[in-house]
């Protein structure tokens, strides 16, 4: 009953207002980082907006900071993330600053602060049933994969574990979550898978 109670309606009420004090703190933060980006990303903008399932897997636009250039090559098209990856990015994702942004996401009410993260709308129809058992609670700014490796484990890990956290949503695993994350942080551990400047893209054969 007090699990329910936290899943249904505390966690949203403890989201709204934790996402509300933070942004107003960090806000000077937020400036510097805008501004650096924008110098950095040579005209690119400092920030990234996609679009990305959630909930039930109702779409919305995640705002995150763009830790890459648009350089192309001389056919038009995007260099790889790892060439357009720049240092101030790099920091800025090692970090994890560039989901700072995503607290405005909380305060909407698209996401919260602990759950699944959200991938790409292109996935949704490769999962499998249970896999899209994470579109069950709300995406998270960090999550129970995020902690337990992050970028470095394999698809298939990443989706038992979301699932897991699906199925025992509390506040003491939500403590727990938060508490792993910050010594993800400080460490910068599993930012990337290895030889990848970013996840691989996942292709439904896990």
């Amino acid at each position: 009953m007090e699990r329910n109670m936290y899943k249904h309606f505390l966690k949203r009420f403890l989201d709204f207002w934790i996402a509300f004090i933070a942004l107003v703190c960090i806000s000077p933060l937020l400036i510097v980082v805008t501004l650096w980006l924008h110098v950095a990303n040579k005209g690119a903008g400092a920030f990234f907006l996609q679009e990305r399932p959630g909930k039930d897997g109702r779409i919305f636009r995640i705002i995150k900071y763009k830790t890459m250039t648009d350089e192309r090559d001389s056919n038009g098209h995007l260099l790889p993330d790892e060439q357009r990856l720049t240092k101030v990015g790099r920091f800025v994702r090692s970090t994890s600053i560039d989901e700072l942004p995503q607290l405005l996401n909380v305060l909407k009410g698209d996401m919260a602060l602990i759950g699944p993260r959200p991938l790409l709308v292109q996935y949704l129809p490769l999962y499998s049933k249970e896999q899209a058992r994470r579109h069950e609670v709300r995406p998270g700014i960090s999550g129970w994969a995020q902690c337990h490796g992050r970028n470095a484990i394999s698809w298939t890990e990443k989706f038992k574990l979301d699932v897991w956290y699906v199925d025992h949503v509390s506040l003491k695993t939500d403590l727990t979550v938060v508490w792993l994350t910050i010594q993800k942080v400080l460490k910068r551990a599993d930012i990337s898978e290895q030889g990848h400047a970013t996840m691989e893209v996942f292709n439904g054969h896990n």
